[in-house]
């Protein structure tokens, strides 16, 4: 009888453990839905209110982050892939994948007040707070296009010399680029707008996701099922990390020092950075696969309240000669995780 009831103390200790253990790592808290029909690519958490927009087909729905309730929708943006913000100028950008140009809306009120022509097939956008401008990779025409928020003119436009993917800032003069079919990150000097360098991603393959640790100059590459952290001083591949499949976002939350990748496979891969003991510098450990959902792929961070959004939909088998599982009508949802 000892021996037994030792087992079934030490089963129910370990069930306690994993109980707790999975209480406290990331899960989904909310599903926000959205009944409007089309495909999606990123959403952005505005940082001067309390909402989402939400890329959506030729739409973008704006969500508030705290219910999920829908306060409003930017149309005609056919083809549209990312949202940026101006703040200074109250300004907010739409990059519009098949129209080639950018809508221009007011944050206050949403609506649109003007268009920029960008290069062929904008997709990821983001605004760089140190040089005031904003930033548009052109996938088609395999350049990034300079715009400036104050009068909407586009102020340069440099070829990057393959496909670009996402973008990020050191907020002291260099913006990094993942480029997609060249498995590099291309460096540019926002003094001159000139490409630097080109730093290959070591055994990553296709990086599309990336962040950046603005305190340790740390880049984080998405790849396919890797993340590459490189050192952004220069160029060197510091950790290669498993992660899950289909990865297509990178976060990272300066507060907590931790890199997210959202994972088209239904995974939130969680890598955590922290000081090394005997040596200095800093080391980065894969701590968790949290189940998000199947197609869950691009990411939003608030830094604020440190939750993270992620788009998908249920989704159906992948028809014949489709990358991607067709997406039930009806269906489609942001998911809030957090702890």
């Amino acid at each position: 009888m000892k021996s037994n009831r030792s087992a079934l103390a030490a089963i129910v200790a370990l069930f306690t453990f994993c109980t707790c253990a999975n209480a406290q790592g990331y899960h989904v808290l909310h599903t926000f839905h959205i009944a409007s029909s089309g495909g999606w690519d990123y959403l952005t958490v505005c940082p001067v209110n309390e909402n989402i927009y939400v890329s959506h087909g030729t739409q973008v729905n704006i969500l508030n982050k705290n219910t999920g309730d829908s306060v409003g929708v930017i149309l005609n943006t056919d083809g549209v892939h990312g949202i940026a913000f101006a703040p200074e100028f109250n300004k907010g950008f739409t990059s519009n994948g098949k129209t080639n140009d950018l809508s221009v809306f007011d944050i206050r009120t949403n609506a649109v007040t003007g268009h920029i022509k960008t290069g062929e097939k904008p997709d990821a956008i983001m605004y760089d707070p140190y040089t005031k401008m904003i930033l548009v990779c052109n996938g088609k025409s395999k350049d990034l296009s300079v715009i400036n928020p104050k009068n909407n003119e586009v102020v340069k436009t440099i070829s990057l010399g393959g496909k670009p993917e996402t973008a990020v800032t050191d907020l002291a003069g260099k913006i990094y680029i993942n480029i997609e079919d060249k498995s590099e990150i291309a460096v540019v000097n926002t003094k001159t707008w000139t490409v630097t360098n080109h730093w290959k991603t070591g055994k990553g393959e296709e990086p599309t996701g990336l962040a950046i640790d603005t305190k340790t100059k740390k880049l984080f590459a998405g790849c396919n099922k890797l993340m590459v952290i490189m050192n952004a001083e220069n160029g060197k591949v510091v950790k290669e990390l498993p992660i899950g499949d289909g990865c297509d976002g990178v976060a990272f939350d300066q507060e907590t020092r931790t890199a997210f990748s959202s994972n088209g496979d239904g995974t939130l891969t969680v890598v955590k950075e922290g000081k090394l003991i005997e040596s200095p510098g800093f080391d980065f450990t894969v701590v968790e696969n949290a189940p998000t959902k199947r197609g869950a792929r691009t990411i939003a961070l608030d830094e604020k309240t440190h939750k993270i959004y992620l788009p998908t939909a249920d989704l159906g088998a992948t028809a014949e000669g489709q990358k991607r599982p067709s997406m039930v009508p009806g269906t489609f949802q942001i998911l809030e995780v957090g702890k």
